[in-house]
């Protein structure tokens, strides 16, 4: 039997009971009121700051649906004006052709 208790090493023992004891006394802790207040406060935080990042998160939705909106409006334009170009382009030959056969 002494064989046995040589074969365990007092260092890595202590160290495992102290594990032990600080693990207990850490749960402890945790759960005591003022963690659990502590905890709550810190929740409460974190609730707020989400919160305010939605509201900023909307904002930047809606601006960005704006800005959007006012590209495609602005392509539309371009592209009608575009199209008022090329419906031009061929009429200034028209206009010289009845021109010209008014000035016969």
């Amino acid at each position: 039997m002494l064989k046995c208790l040589k074969c365990i090493d007092a260092k890595k023992t202590g160290i495992f009971a102290a594990g032990v004891l600080f693990g207990t006394a850490g749960i402890r802790l945790l759960c005591s009121r003022d963690a659990k207040k502590f905890y709550t406060g810190c929740t409460a935080a974190v609730l707020r700051a989400k919160a305010d990042v939605m509201k900023t998160v909307t904002t930047l939705q809606e601006n960005a649906e704006d800005i959007y909106e006012e590209a495609k409006a602005i392509n539309e334009e371009r592209e009608a004006a575009g199209e008022a170009l090329a419906d031009t382009a061929g009429e200034p030959a028209a206009e010289e052709a009845v021109s010209g056969e008014e000035k016969e």
